[in-house]
């Protein structure tokens, strides 16, 4: 090939490229939301209403730098209950979910940017029971609660387990101690802090059954410019090493070997 022509081509290769950076308008905001999740998302004092920099966590600490760097402006608010924030980022464009697990019911629902962290999912029971499971398919039979539209809940649900959601999942540590259910399917560690709150101890964990990644999650309208350039930057965040948990060390493991998408 001619190199004037090599120079033209790369002219307009250089050209579209920088079109495409400029594709998004310059007030170009995304709304993100979230609920309590601690300790991945979370307010301070345990308020089920937060802005900006009262809402605190190590996914949202990573999600702040990935912003950062990504050159991308948001808003962030915290607010109860998580099906709430789940349905509305569904709804409306220019919107974002933080922290969610990508599952085969929603994967095709959004548009992701991951791994922030990661969690256990867990089957427990009350003080003093005796159980203890090898697999999901011995839950069967039981009353267990989950959190409606949580990541536990929707993968329970994948295995044709029946579960009884609640819009709060502290609210299921209640149910359990009451009697009301006879197992809480949730995530660890995220129990934990409900039940330091509630000053509860010996819950029992009948079988920790799942690893689960969270993702930050995009309503489907998201131009595809905004989610490579979160993901290039969170791509660069784990090469990194970038914890998110500079101020709480001991939840590092969270989001230790997070991979790739």
């Amino acid at each position: 090939m001619p190199k004037p022509l090599k120079a033209v081509l790369l002219s307009y290769l250089l050209l579209g490229a920088i079109n495409a950076r400029a594709e998004l308008p310059p007030d170009y905001r995304i709304m993100l939301l979230t609920a309590n999740f601690p300790p991945f998302t979370m307010a301070k004092g345990g308020k089920n209403f937060a802005r900006g920099d009262e809402v605190q966590g190590i996914a949202t600490d990573t999600v702040r730098e990935v912003f950062k760097r990504a050159g991308i402006d948001y808003s962030l608010t915290l607010r109860t209950p998580w099906n709430r924030v789940y349905e509305q980022t569904l709804a409306l464009p220019g919107h974002g979910l933080l922290s969610v697990a990508r599952s085969e019911k929603n994967r095709a629902q959004f548009k992701w940017v991951g791994p922030l962290a990661h969690y256990e999912s867990v089957l427990l029971a009350a003080p003093g029971s005796a159980l203890k499971f090898e697999n999901l398919a011995q839950a069967k039979g039981y009353q267990v609660g989950a959190y409606k539209n949580g990541g536990v809940s929707q993968y329970l649900e994948s295995q044709k387990l029946a579960v009884i959601d609640t819009l709060q999942d502290e609210e299921n540590l209640r149910k359990l101690l009451s009697g009301r259910i006879e197992l809480w399917a949730t995530s660890d560690p995220v129990w934990r802090t409900y039940a330091k709150e509630e000053d509860v101890s010996g819950l029992q964990t009948v079988l920790s059954f799942r690893s689960e990644k969270i993702y930050l999650a995009l309503n489907k309208k998201t131009p595809d410019e905004v989610v490579d350039r979160l993901q290039k930057a969170m791509d660069e965040v784990i090469a990194e090493g970038y914890s998110g948990c500079s101020k709480t060390p001991d939840l590092c493991y969270l989001i230790r070997d997070r991979g790739t998408p």
